[in-house]
């Protein structure tokens, strides 16, 4: 019996948290774990809890039950962290690690240190999805839960084309598939179908993208008054700085979102040699090799002027 199982066998309540701004590997993790331990004790009290996931993934079992209340008072027994690097990454639902009698994060994050009682963090695991399904028994994992895992081994991998892909990946994807999975509709559904506002703003971000550093690093940004126009939410944002990646010539693409006055939340993409993780991390972030972010203060230019020093040194 595995840790995640032993641990939630002692517990009678059980939450399970994700980062801010979930994503595919986030979400997926979380409702897996959360699938996964209902089949195994149904009679035990388990909530996730996550800012709202884009409806895109509202295919997974359990997706509606998940809570947006980070202050209900409750306490639980076992606090399950996944596919977060640090605390603060928490957000406001840090509250239920806080007052947790027992806690485990699994993680596949470099600089991820360790803060919960038990730490399963594999840097080398292409998804959080990828750790977990390591974690369970194969033979008990249902459809559902196996929908759940694919779906991020799929976004963290970018559809198995990021260096983080290994042959346990694609080893993993499969045994998933053959539970049964829809795994081209999940593709298309999750990862290429972009709605009439995603093209939009993607379509924006493009076309006022800069590049410098002799054209090998580009950027773009997104900015409230963008965002209020569109009438987009920032999962509508999803897959810019992967487009920006791809730009042909370009190294390291950036990404900038205007959380509020001169503050934007930074994503890093590189290709082959930069490591953004290492930027990220000099910023107060994370991340992984080729694929990072962080939080900055300033202008647009102020963030690429500081990020660029950085960058140019690994160039």
């Amino acid at each position: 019996m595995g840790k995640l199982t032993e641990m939630a066998r002692e517990a009678q309540t059980i939450a399970v948290l994700g980062h801010v701004h979930p994503d595919g590997d986030c979400i997926g993790s979380c409702l897996a774990v959360q699938n996964y331990l209902s089949e195994r004790f149904p009679e035990k009290p388990i909530q996730v809890y996550l800012e709202k996931p884009a409806d895109k993934f509202r295919y997974m079992k359990h997706f509606d039950e998940v809570s947006q209340n980070p202050a209900s008072g409750a306490r639980y027994d076992l606090c399950i962290c996944l596919d977060c690097g640090d605390r603060g990454r928490l957000g406001e639902f840090a509250v239920y690690l806080d007052g947790a009698g027992h806690s485990i994060c699994i993680d596949h994050h470099v600089t991820n240190q360790g803060y919960a009682e038990e730490n399963i963090i594999c840097a080398g695991a292409s998804s959080t999805c990828e750790v977990v399904f390591g974690l369970m028994d194969e033979e008990k994992v249902s459809r559902e839960t196996a929908e759940c895992l694919y779906t991020g081994i799929i976004h963290d991998t970018n559809v198995f084309k990021n260096s983080n892909t290994s042959f346990r990946t694609m080893e993993a994807a499969g045994k998933l598939m053959a539970k049964g999975i829809d795994f081209g509709g999940i593709i298309d559904g999750t990862f290429y179908r972009k709605t009439y506002i995603q093209n939009q703003i993607l379509g924006r971000a493009m076309l006022e993208s800069i590049t410098f550093l002799d054209g090998k690093c580009i950027f773009a940004a997104v900015r409230r008054k963008d965002m209020v126009f569109y009438g987009a939410a920032s999962s509508d944002l999803e897959g810019i700085v992967e487009q920006l990646r791809v730009t042909d010539g370009v190294e390291c693409a950036i990404f900038l979102h205007e959380l509020e006055s001169h503050l934007f939340k930074v994503s890093m993409r590189s290709n082959r040699y930069v490591d953004v993780s290492k930027v990220a991390a000099f910023f107060g972030g994370g991340g992984h090799v080729r694929a990072a972010g962080c939080t900055m203060g300033g202008t647009v230019h102020d963030v690429i002027n500081n990020l660029s020093v950085h960058i140019a040194e690994q160039m």
